[in-house]
């Protein structure tokens, strides 16, 4: 796609944008058989042909929509019309939008294009499509492009990879992608198998790994700016790549949904290629402790005792619970071995957060004010909404150990969610800014492109939003 500041030729395809305001205002100048079909509404479409082409009228509702509303219009028109749509110069007429209102329509456009697997067959990603709209300069136009085609990307690999079957997402196959991914961005690139887990202690990471028939790959990738003193992101991604619940076995009627469970990875690994390709003035430390959680005759058992990285002993009592071990050992070793000016973690984690909010939002947990004040406000802002949930001192009684420093879950049937994060904040060595996002119940779910649930994309733009704006 190519974006382009002029208006010079006889267009074969136009894309109409209309709020209901400014329809209101314009319909009289056009055949009054379209407002009979058209009026402005959001995700409508209508579609005129004539001799000279096709011009499709998009609704993108109220005029005090979001910027992210327009973002899902045409993310969707994206979806549904890309069968008709041309790859062809294409003239853009939405004089009343500005800056930022277009760059969220052209990511719309771009991530609309996804549907796994993914390939550039779609007319937007053919090199004749060119978008010409004369409201903005060809260098304002640039910074969009730029912009757009990053987040589309970081997105786009987040819900590959998410939806990718588990046979085609082992532990090798994903850590030869990212280190091709860090050689393509200049990232530092780093691995520790199994023995180096072994020296270096890492030993809640390799209780859940000990069970699989593949190799530890715990991953550290870096990005890094030449800014002098520019902030530095600590950034963990829960990262099973299949799990089964290990020797507490899941229910197996919803299994196959398990793929799912690196959700909290693919957010940070998103995130980490729109900054890369925006070259934004920042620094990046990104663990993800990369296995699956199986059962075999290593695997390990209920009333196991565990020492994690930071020499804390915790009592496996139900070893689906495994998400909140391997968190643990990335925070500990990220706060131990790097300075970072805040820590977030993400995680596909417990399935208290999806009975809580369902599809609606991620829960958050934060020891920092600012930082979830920050996070709430970006989470409105790009339509990936979090919210609060206390750390109070009260829950840590309930992971108490008669025979370990902590259990990894309670006992009791209620605030698992909760219990997870408090469990987690014994490993993040008392850093000041740290915000835990439980996100089970919206990073896989209902999608414009799939039949059944598949991956959102949720945290890419949460992420990249309050890495880019936080100052």
């Amino acid at each position: 796609m190519k974006l382009i500041n002029k208006k010079n030729k006889k267009y074969t395809q136009i894309f109409h944008l209309f709020t209901e305001e400014e329809w209101t205002k314009a319909n009289k100048k056009f055949n009054k058989n379209i407002s009979t079909f058209f009026t402005g509404k959001k995700h409508e479409v209508f579609i005129n042909t004539d001799e000279d082409g096709i011009t499709y009228f998009i609704g993108l509702g109220k005029s005090t929509l979001e910027n992210f509303e327009i973002q899902q219009v045409a993310n969707k028109f994206s979806q549904t019309q890309k069968k008709g749509l041309q790859a062809a110069p294409t003239l853009v007429l939405a004089d009343f939008l500005n800056e930022k209102q277009f760059e969220e329509f052209v990511k719309g456009l771009l991530i609309g294009t996804y549907n796994y697997p993914f390939e550039k067959n779609h007319p937007f990603w053919n090199t004749k499509f060119e978008i010409h709209f004369e409201s903005l300069s060809q260098k304002k136009l640039d910074q969009v492009i730029l912009r757009a085609e990053a987040i589309s990307n970081g997105q786009i690999a987040c819900q590959e990879w998410l939806n990718k079957p588990a046979n085609l997402k082992k532990p090798d196959i994903f850590n030869t992608y990212l280190k091709a991914l860090a050689k393509k961005h200049h990232l530092k690139y780093t691995v520790f198998n199994r023995k180096k887990c072994e020296e270096l202690g890492l030993g809640a990471y390799l209780s859940v790994n000990q069970g699989s028939a593949y190799d530890a790959a715990f991953t550290i990738l870096e990005y890094k700016t030449d800014v002098k003193k520019a902030k530095t992101f600590g950034l963990v991604g829960k990262c099973v790549l299949f799990d089964t619940g290990g020797v507490s076995l899941k229910n197996p009627d919803n299994m196959h949904y398990m793929k799912s469970d690196m959700g909290g990875a693919t957010a940070v690994l998103g995130a980490l290629i729109c900054a890369s390709e925006m070259k934004l003035p920042v620094n990046i430390i990104a663990v993800l402790p990369i296995t699956d959680n199986a059962i075999s005759e290593n695997a390990f058992l209920p009333s196991d005792v565990i020492t994690a990285y930071n020499g804390k002993t915790i009592e496996v009592l139900n070893t689906d619970a495994e998400g909140r071990m391997i968190l643990a050992d990335g925070l500990s070793y990220l706060a131990k071995n790097y300075k970072t000016d805040l820590i977030i973690d993400l995680a596909t984690l417990t399935g208290s957060s999806v009975r809580m909010f369902g599809d609606t939002c991620g829960a958050l947990f934060s020891n920092n004010e600012e930082l979830k004040n920050l996070l709430i406000k970006t989470g409105d802002k790009t339509n990936q909404r979090l919210w609060n949930l206390p750390l109070w001192d009260v829950w840590k009684d309930d992971i108490q150990s008669d025979v370990a420093d902590l259990k990894n879950i309670s006992m009791k049937p209620i605030g698992d969610c909760i219990i997870a994060a408090k469990f987690l904040e014994q490993f993040i060595e008392n850093h000041p800014k740290w915000a835990h996002l439980d996100i089970a119940g919206v990073a896989f779910g209902n999608t414009n492109y799939a039949k059944e649930k598949a991956a959102t994309g949720f945290g890419v733009q949460l992420l990249t939003d309050l890495i880019e704006n936080y100052h």
